[in-house]
């Protein structure tokens, strides 16, 4: 008996651990984009008679924007000179925008938060500078056709977690591998600047324990960038020295790197935190970025003095200071930009909420900010920050063609976006929602509820 109950007992693990196996890659395969790729431009196309908003320059009235072979040709005033073959778009009453652009998300590295086997944006250990983005980017994911049909066609993909989680890559919104949608796989090293001080424990005393966690961050910080300035000298002197590929993943922030010199992306939202993230990346000649910045419109002195870009993760979020002002987030972009500070906006949302991101710059402006550049704030401001404004975020000659069409203001809630390219190709705005949009439009229509 004794040895038929554990049969038994072993039989229902082993029937709950194929279940649970089977519900893992169910949902997996469903959360895959079955979509066809879009083909490469083939000729050239022109948008006609539209308003075109170049971001880096005034709007167009009855513009014309032409491209052709994924660049940029020609930008301006009428229909402009059109080369024999081209496919004319007449787009009159309608808007042109470059791709709207989400500087932090974590889109084609999460998917399903309650599926381990969906989540990819965080490596196992606290230090992993070798990590890029880029390379666990799922170009199936369900998420970017969902996100791209709201404009956002460009995304800075984050690693998350522990003190040094990985670089950033700049990714476009369409392509069958992470390669065809990579513009940058290397644009910077993700810093978790830990805060400066532990907070009290459950009795209200000093947490002691916690201090020295922030101690030994603090520590490990240190002992990385101070090794990999002496692998670099090392290997300066003798090329035959083996790689390292975790301090090589450093290298790039360091100065003297190169010709380019990556920006050191400091995740930071407390005041005395966004201070000393600042001094430690200037002390040491690095190029500190802010992103959170919860506390940044306290500290415009000293982000101003240095040009410390801020990246704003969400305004839609309630103030931390019980004396705060109820808008203290809405209005944010408005004082950094007052105070002459590069900043730009990321939605901060679950990545399947990424598509929200313009209405946090539309919060922004009901609050303060100009319109104009609430929608930089979204485009040409984020592309600058990342490193990749020479080839995306404004409609320019020489650009890559990604851009939009809309019917209104991309911040408003109603307007809808009727067409879009990534360097020239022409997207399927087609998805998951809008698929079940008409499925059960035609069940209303069945049941003869709305009219056909």
């Amino acid at each position: 008996m004794k040895n038929g109950t554990k049969s038994i007992s072993h039989m229902a693990i082993s029937m709950a651990a194929g279940t649970l196996l089977c519900m893992t890659v169910c949902a997996s395969a469903l959360a895959q984009d079955l979509g066809i790729k879009a083909p490469p431009q083939s000729r050239p196309i022109a948008i006609t008679k539209a308003t075109i908003h170049p971001i880096s320059g005034p709007a167009i009235e009855n513009g014309h924007v032409l491209f052709d072979k994924g660049k940029i040709v020609s930008v301006g005033a009428g229909d402009g000179v059109l080369p024999l073959g081209t496919l004319v778009i007449e787009a009159k009453g309608k808007h042109v925008y470059p791709g709207l652009f989400g500087a932090y998300s974590q889109m084609g590295l999460s998917e399903i938060g309650s599926i381990r086997a969906t989540e990819d944006h965080r490596e196992t250990g606290d230090v992993t500078p070798e990590v890029r983005a880029a390379v666990a980017v799922n170009p199936d994911s369900t998420l970017i056709p969902v996100t791209r049909a709201n404009g956002i066609l460009l995304e800075g993909v984050f690693p998350t977690g522990g003190l040094i989680p990985g670089r950033v890559s700049v990714m476009q919104m369409e392509g069958w591998t992470y390669e065809d949608m990579t513009i940058d796989a290397d644009a910077g090293l993700v810093v978790g600047f830990p805060p400066t001080h532990q907070g009290q424990n459950i009795f209200g005393r000093a947490d002691e324990s916690g201090q020295k966690r922030l101690d030994e961050a603090f520590e490990n910080l240190e002992e990385l960038f101070k090794r990999s300035r002496a692998y670099r000298e090392a290997r300066a002197e003798d090329g035959k020295l083996p790689v390292d590929a975790r301090l090589e993943g450093v290298l790039g922030v360091l100065p003297e790197a190169g010709e380019k010199q990556n920006p050191v992306y400091l995740m930071a939202n407390e005041m005395e935190q966004i201070e000393a993230g600042v001094r430690w990346a200037v002390e040491r000649k690095l190029r500190p970025i802010i992103v959170g910045g919860r506390d940044a419109h306290l500290v415009t002195g000293l982000l101003k003095a240095h040009d410390v870009p801020v990246i704003i993760v969400a305004t839609h979020k309630f103030p931390k200071r019980n004396d705060s002002p109820y808008n203290e987030s809405y209005t944010q972009p408005a004082l950094l930009e007052a105070a002459g500070i590069r900043w730009a906006i990321a939605s901060g949302e679950e990545t399947p909420h990424e598509r929200n991101l313009p209405y946090h710059a539309a919060q922004a402006v009901a609050h303060g900010l100009d319109h104009d550049a609430a929608v930089r704030g979204v485009t040409l401001s984020p592309a600058e920050i990342l490193g990749v404004a020479d080839r995306v975020g404004s409609l320019e000659v020489g650009k890559d063609a990604t851009l939009i069409v809309t019917d209104g203001d991309p911040l408003e809630v109603r307007t809808k976006t009727e067409m879009a390219y990534i360097e020239g190709k022409t997207l399927d705005l087609s998805n998951k929602q809008s698929a079940l949009y008409k499925k059960y439009l035609e069940k209303y229509r069945q049941l003869g509820l709305i009219k056909r």
